[in-house]
């Protein structure tokens, strides 16, 4: 069932918080070969009896079952650990600032999804370590939830893996890098990365200030823009006619398989399928010179992102670590490093040359001319995608190539929906972008396109 039918059906009395919950928790346990949850709430059947019995049912999420990313800090009997096991007893006391949120909206956390471990930020491919997506040593390997061997994409792969497979009708999914879009596309789930600064990253496992941040991953539009109204506590309108939405159709990098789950062909014909839907249904829709995006578009890997990740990386999870205020976890990044050294045999099977790197960044990184330059290349490239749709016109950026680095280097929201199978009977994805905040205009467009 979806958030909204489960809403309904407890509405109706037919059904309650706690069978939703015990559904949820039995499906998770038959399906424990495919790994996507690292840890069961205990406690999650005793909340949803509260949900049952609270006078007040009017929370947006009251009594619904989802997952969270095991990053994302909760103050329960849970470790957030973001797949690691040196940070295996880092039972918090208090909740993260969107855990908190969707408390209060009412929502039943039953359990973290498995990740790939340190949200990807571990191995480093110069080094030739390759950790596989959706690998922690804490939690073992995500599998893909109907193509045994497939590749599930991360970071976020637990929770894109347990609403593809129906255990949770919505997870918490975090993005530094495509980490929300890729493995949404993956596995066949709408997947949302909000604009920079709409939901509070306070208490969530850190890579870059800069560049992360939270956003809801579920089986239709509708549920992920409840998930996102809980965590933010903002109602989103999407009450848009076609008419009323202008989208600029970019062609760029169809051929760059890097930005593409699917292959060739298939996932060509899915993508043009969607655009002609586009003027069926009476968008306005501009076909857009690949020329104009391409310098946007093209990988800021090297020139922004990978800086903006090194410099950032050790200050912000020696401060996550010291607002734990823990004694039985790791007190700073060289102590993490140090527990995979003496626990090798379990904890560094693929390698964590990143962490080493960035162990090294010294004390004066926010005044190191690289890690200035890529602040400004960054507020550059905000600027230059502003005034991009400013130029053109248009609410909607629609990337055919699902190109999900764009969005997550900028800060602009970004959705993805399964469109038709494409390779192997897998979901091809799409890529729709929006102005900074624009997420009222983009999940309308995502819902009037979604489905047949």
């Amino acid at each position: 069932m979806t958030i909204i039918q489960m809403k309904k059906a407890m509405k109706n009395g037919a059904a309650t918080s706690q069978g939703l919950v015990a559904d949820c928790l039995t499906k998770i346990a038959e399906n424990s070969r495919l790994n996507a949850v690292i840890e069961a709430n205990p406690d999650a059947m005793d909340i949803a009896r509260a949900c049952d019995a609270a006078a007040d049912k009017s929370g947006v999420l009251h009594g619904i079952p989802i997952l969270i990313k095991d990053n994302v800090t909760t103050g329960d009997k849970m470790a957030t650990s973001a797949g690691s096991v040196a940070l295996a007893q880092n039972v918090a006391a208090h909740d993260a600032v969107a855990a908190n949120a969707l408390r209060q909206a009412g929502a039943v956390i039953v359990g973290k999804a498995n990740m790939t471990e340190f949200a990807n930020y571990m191995c480093d491919f110069r080094l030739d370590e390759k950790m596989p997506n959706g690998y922690s040593s804490r939690g073992g390997q995500t599998m893909h939830p109907t193509h045994e061997g497939a590749d599930p994409s991360g970071s976020s792969t637990g929770s894109a893996v347990a609403v593809a497979a129906g255990l949770v009708p919505a997870a918490v999914g975090s993005e530094t890098y495509g980490s929300i879009i890729s493995p949404s596309q993956a596995c066949g789930i709408v997947g949302l990365k909000p604009t920079d600064g709409l939901v509070s990253k306070d208490g969530v496992i850190p890579i870059s200030f800069t560049l992360d941040t939270l956003g809801p991953m579920a089986g239709c539009v509708e549920d992920a823009a409840l998930l996102l109204a809980a965590m933010t506590g903002r109602h989103f309108q999407m009450a848009y006619k076609p008419a009323q939405i202008t989208v600029g159709i970019c062609r760029v990098g169809m051929d760059n398989t890097k930005w593409m789950q699917g292959t060739g062909e298939g996932w060509r014909i899915a993508n043009e399928g969607l655009a002609s839907k586009m003027r069926r249904i009476g968008m306005k829709v501009i076909d857009l010179p690949d020329d104009d995006i391409a310098q946007h578009a093209e990988a800021k890997d090297d020139s922004f992102i990978f800086p903006l990740m090194r410099y950032e990386f050790q200050y912000a999870m020696d401060s996550y670590l010291a607002a734990q205020k823990n004694p039985q976890i790791p007190q700073n990044l060289r102590e993490i490093i140090n527990y995979n050294k003496r626990n090798s045999d379990i904890a560094l099977k693929y390698g964590q040359g990143n962490l080493v790197a960035a162990s090294e960044i010294g004390k004066d990184w926010q005044t190191h001319p690289d890690y200035v330059a890529a602040l400004a290349e960054r507020a550059a490239a905000q600027t230059a995608l502003d005034a991009y749709f400013d130029r053109h016109g248009i609410d909607v950026l629609m990337m055919m190539s699902a190109h999900c680095g764009l969005a997550a280097a900028t800060g602009f929201p970004s959705i993805t929906f399964p469109l038709a199978p494409a390779q192997d009977g897998r979901p091809a994805g799409c890529l729709l972008m929006a102005r900074r905040f624009g997420e009222d205009v983009l999940l309308a467009a995502a819902k009037l396109l979604e489905g047949d």
